[in-house]
């Protein structure tokens, strides 16, 4: 029998037929269980985190110097934090007594920066043997998860107790978020008993409270508590025993009663020295618990701006400048210690230094700059002599004794020679405007004023009507780029009259008005000076 050979289009239609099959057996096995997405949360996570502590338990009797790969301990960490969605938010919410949420948008920057920190706090709380669950949820991809907590930017941390949701107010570094959530979930002073436990203590944290107690009892005790529970971001730890205690405080005194913050930086042992209350050992922390000199970064920002120490200084460099002049700033900033906080910003960092250094108007500058702000009465200083050691501290010196004189930014003082508007700066406001023997009609603006251009032309059109008056300066001045202390204008375009006898007390005109009611108003005030003023237009 002659069998017919298979032509090409059958053994094209058979592969392609062939290949969807396989397409739907392998979308058909991978369909989850009518059950699956109830369990893989909750009961899938012990098994995965049994599976990781059973790896390294081998890996370490293979070879104890291994460690672990940082990618390795994320991975860990990302399996202890459970990834919430649409469908398992609230099963998890309401299943657990304690959980601390982190709702992040992927493209965030300063998610991505917190991140890896949450990771590791999950990891640190699941070896302390702590009930809080972690979890995160992607807010950008599941809405309505995110509507019900009720979060609403990013990041944005939430602790859940028993449903109910409270508003986190720690710091974000991986320690900090420990510390506050041991904290709210019942352990807010660790006590320890051995040396060893403090040796253990040092290597864990950064910054913490030491507390000396022969008894663990009594009114200064209790304070003590009151103070620990009350504070949000730094661990207390507790000791009877003052040869334990001098392990975390070497210079501690044998005493009934001590308190002291460690902190790992070169002012490492501040003792606390007042009475033992609350809010007392609470205003020591505030003031003592940030490094000599502390770098500003997105994270730590809301609490470096909620400092009450109200002097800053804010040095702005290069890391590698910044590296140099490190050390003999701690120097200074040590003399000025609880009195003045000193701030690094890396000046190559746009998102933290340009709005500072815009306020100066210093936004292109490159090489180090000093600034110090006193923010009980909202005024900024400039070091405006080289940024060496010497100079920085005559400078906070100043600053702390209050005769160091304000900073008004200023734009260079231009030229106005033929000009029928004369242009101020701030260098030049006294001299053009307040101490001028003429009238003055000043225009405020800014670059970026909607309704300036209107009325910069009314004021060109004014000019050219009056120009005959000899007593009557047209002006204006750019307030982006400008500052006067007596020159207080919160919105533009504003128009400003000042009367030659009375310069203390200008008289506001309406921008909003047309160019002949303009021109009537400024005939009235001259009028009253000079009965023979040129009529309105």
């Amino acid at each position: 029998m002659f069998i017919r050979k298979p032509t090409s289009r059958f053994i094209f239609f058979t592969l392609i037929l062939f290949l969807f099959l396989s397409f739907l057996i392998t979308i058909k096995a991978s369909e989850p269980t009518p059950n699956e997405n109830d369990d893989e949360d909750l009961e899938g996570l012990e098994e995965l985190i049994a599976l990781d502590e059973e790896d390294e338990k081998h890996e370490q009797e293979g070879s104890p110097s291994v460690r672990s790969s940082e990618a390795e301990v994320l991975t860990r960490a990302q399996r202890i934090v459970v990834e919430l969605n649409s469908e398992n938010t609230k099963r998890v919410i309401d299943g657990n007594e304690f959980v601390l949420v982190l709702g992040y948008a992927p493209w965030c920057a300063r998610s991505a920066e917190l991140m890896p920190q949450f990771a590791e706090a999950a990891t640190s709380l699941k070896e302390l043997g702590s009930s809080l669950l972690m979890a995160k949820l992607d807010a950008d991809r599941y809405p309505k998860a995110a509507s019900l907590l009720e979060i609403k930017g990013f990041p944005t941390l939430l602790l859940f107790v028993n449903g109910t949701s409270q508003a986190y107010s720690g710091g974000f570094s991986a320690e900090e978020i420990v510390t506050w959530a041991r904290k709210k979930t019942g352990v807010p002073v660790i006590r320890i008993r051995s040396a060893a436990e403090a040796e253990e203590i040092l290597k864990k944290y950064h910054t913490f409270v030491t507390g000396l107690f022969k008894k663990f009892e009594g009114p200064d005790y209790e304070e003590f508590v009151k103070a620990a529970i009350s504070d949000n971001g730094i661990q207390f730890i507790e000791v009877s025993d003052t040869d334990v205690a001098k392990v975390l405080f070497p210079a501690i005194k044998d005493t009934n009663n001590f308190v002291g913050i460690v902190k790992s930086e070169p002012e490492r042992y501040t003792p606390y020295e007042g009475t033992f209350k609350m809010d007392k050992i609470l205003q020591f922390l505030d003031s003592n618990k940030f490094p000599l000199v502390t770098k500003l970064t997105e994270l730590n920002s809301a609490r470096v701006y909620s400092s009450p120490i109200k002097l800053q200084v804010i040095v702005f460099a290069e890391a590698e400048d910044f590296k140099k002049l490190l050390e003999p700033l701690q120097e200074v900033a040590r003399k000025f210690k609880s009195k003045i906080m000193f701030i690094y910003i890396d000046i190559t960092d746009e998102n933290l230094a340009k709005p500072f250094l815009t306020l100066f108007g210093l936004e292109e500058a490159e090489n180090t700059v000093v600034t110090a702000f006193n923010n009980k009465i909202s005024l900024k200083f400039l070091l405006q002599s080289d940024p060496i050691p010497a100079n920085i501290e005559e400078f906070c010196t100043r600053l702390l004794d209050g005769t160091l004189s304000p900073y008004f930014k200023s734009q260079p003082i231009p030229d106005n020679s033929d000009s029928s508007i004369q242009i101020i700066v701030g260098k030049t406001f006294d001299d053009l405007v307040l101490n001028s023997p003429k009238n003055v009609l000043l225009e405020v603006h800014t670059p970026w004023c909607i309704n300036c251009e209107t009325t910069s032309k009314h004021v060109e059109k004014l000019a050219k009507h009056f120009k005959s008056l000899d007593n009557l300066v047209f002006a204006r001045i750019d307030a982006s780029g400008n500052e006067h202390p007596k020159l207080q204008v919160d919105d533009y375009p504003t128009l400003f009259f000042y009367p030659a006898s009375d310069k203390a007390n200008p008289i506001k005109l309406s921008t909003k008005s047309s160019l002949k009611d303009l021109a009537g108003s400024m005939n009235k005030i001259l009028r009253a000076q000079d009965p023979f003023t040129k009529d309105e237009l």
